[in-house]
């Protein structure tokens, strides 16, 4: 992973929070395949994500962008690479750490 982080630089756009959770995610993808390129891929059924790595993919993106830790009700409703990113752009801006 990159050294930047929404903590030590804040202001980021919206898109450029999204290609860094997409980038995040691929990295830590147990098998990204081809339909990582798609924000719609699916965490679990097209990138290979389980229990544990979902876990260790909470914990990055919580510690990267200083988020709350997510209660098991809305993880259960983010599927897809987009709706991780739209997290995490929903949570930057609800505290105002979000550009624009």
């Amino acid at each position: 992973m990159t050294e930047q982080s929404t903590t030590t630089a804040p202001g980021r756009s919206e898109e450029e929070v999204r290609a860094y959770v997409c980038e995040i995610i691929l990295e830590l993808a147990p098998s990204p395949g081809q339909a990582a390129t798609d924000g719609g891929a699916r965490l679990v059924e097209d990138l290979g994500f389980h229990s544990l790595a979902l876990l260790e993919l909470a914990f990055t993106l919580e510690d990267e962008f200083d988020l709350q830790p997510i209660d098991e009700e809305t993880a259960r409703r983010i599927t897809t690479i987009e709706a991780v990113g739209g997290h995490v752009v929903s949570s930057l801006r609800e505290r105002g750490a979000l550009a624009g």
